[in-house]
């Protein structure tokens, strides 16, 4: 049985995911079909009990008992599988506050990955979030349809749709802090819309560029206007995106701060997406001198191969 807070992890070998475990940061990995004790994800404990039934029972049980049962929690989102590249996602222990990641295929050549950071504590974010999700997973496949549309307009209207679910179901002003990016696999181009949150780090080798804002936090104005951008990742860039909880990690009223996550991700020498985020959720951990509890701490990393 897997304890709360160990880190679920799959290697990302298309023929071959072995899931890892080790200490207490918890790493999103792609689905697969596991038996028993294999099988790291939300149906974990259910299979044990079943003794590992076939997956499609357990996708029918569980879809099942949500249209009976109202659900707590968004719903878990698997990382798919990249061409010539990689996506993760880690973050500490259990969920405490806002911190939010989701993954989409949209295309046969385009994924979004978003990390949004909903202000409160966990209890009073739950509802929104849901929601915010739903709108995320109903909305993205029909704004990313097909190969002849614009990105960034796409991208633009998103973030408009999911300001306006973040509005009603707070009941008003709600802060989210929210990085939005589509990586198409066939240029291998990101982009994205950073709506006020921790700038998006990107690495290659002409050193470390930020991806600042391109407009105001969702939840805070329902005629909010926002803008997209586009990166490009050269083969070995690595695309780092970090909660505000990175940033915060303090010691003795001196914070980690963007510099840190920067400083690390410079000297991160992991050949996966999951070591670069393991990297600097341990850096901040360290510089914190005790577990990162104070807020949630949560890395993306998006890296393509070289």
């Amino acid at each position: 049985m897997v304890r709360p807070g160990s880190i679920l992890a799959y290697k990302s070998k298309s023929s071959d995911r072995v899931p890892h475990r080790a200490g207490r940061f918890s790493v999103a990995a792609p689905a697969v079909e596991r038996s028993g004790r294999e099988l790291m994800t939300r149906k974990a404990e259910i299979i044990r009990v079943l003794k590992a039934p076939p997956i499609d029972l357990v996708r029918l049980f569980f879809k099942r008992r949500e249209a009976v049962l109202p659900r707590i929690d968004p719903r878990h989102s698997d990382v798919p599988t990249l061409r010539r590249a990689e996506l993760a996602a880690v973050y500490y222990n259990l969920r405490v506050a806002g911190d939010f990641y989701e993954f989409l295929r949209v295309g046969p050549s385009r994924v979004l990955f978003g990390l949004l950071d909903l202000a409160g504590r966990r209890e009073d974010t739950r509802e929104i979030l849901i929601a915010t999700q739903e709108t995320f997973r109903t909305r993205a496949p029909r704004l990313f349809a097909g190969e002849d549309f614009n990105e960034a307009e796409a991208m633009i209207e998103l973030c408009h749709e999911l300001n306006r679910t973040v509005l009603q179901f707070a009941g008003g002003v709600r802060s989210c802090p929210a990085f939005i990016g589509c990586y198409n696999e066939d240029l291998g181009t990101v982009c994205y819309s950073n709506a006020g949150h921790t700038p998006g780090l990107l690495r290659d080798r002409s050193g470390i560029t930020s991806l600042e804002a391109t407009g105001l936090p969702l939840g805070l104005f329902s005629h909010a206007t926002h803008g997209a951008s586009t990166c490009a990742l050269v083969p070995g860039a690595v695309l780092l995106i970090v909660s505000r909880g990175i940033i915060e990690a303090d010691y003795r009223g001196e914070e980690f701060g963007l510099e840190g996550a920067r400083e690390n991700l410079q000297r991160a020498d992991g050949r996966t997406a999951r070591d670069v985020c393991l990297t600097i959720l341990q850096a901040a951990q360290e510089f914190m001198r005790v577990p990162p509890t104070h807020n949630d701490v949560t890395t993306i990393v998006l890296r393509r191969e070289g």
